[in-house]
């Protein structure tokens, strides 16, 4: 990850760490956004169903113990300091959008 988007997913994290999220949305536009919206590095764009058709075979499961692990230029819970329930969220939001 280039150093200017692990300076702006750091920033992020700082200023939600206290906040309450109310969905996946939400926490999407937190820190994910950062590489999920342009493509960054390999990551799929959000609503691109072509890219995410192979991911989302592996199902919400699959999906989420990705993120916890990290995958890629992808950092273990994408940087973020998630739990796991949140990362699920985010998850489903994600293929949401390409469902």
């Amino acid at each position: 990850m280039k150093k200017s988007i692990k300076l702006l997913v750091a920033a992020t994290l700082v200023a939600g760490t206290s906040a309450v999220f109310a969905d996946g949305a939400a926490l999407y536009k937190t820190a994910c956004f950062a590489c999920h919206d342009a493509g960054v590095a390999g990551a799929p764009k959000l609503g691109d169903k072509k890219l995410w058709e192979p991911r989302v075979g592996k199902g919400i499961d699959g999906l989420v113990k990705t993120v916890l692990t990290g995958k890629g230029a992808m950092p273990p819970k994408g940087g973020t300091q998630m739990t796991e329930a949140q990362i699920r969220e985010v998850v489903e939001f994600m293929v949401s959008k390409v469902q």
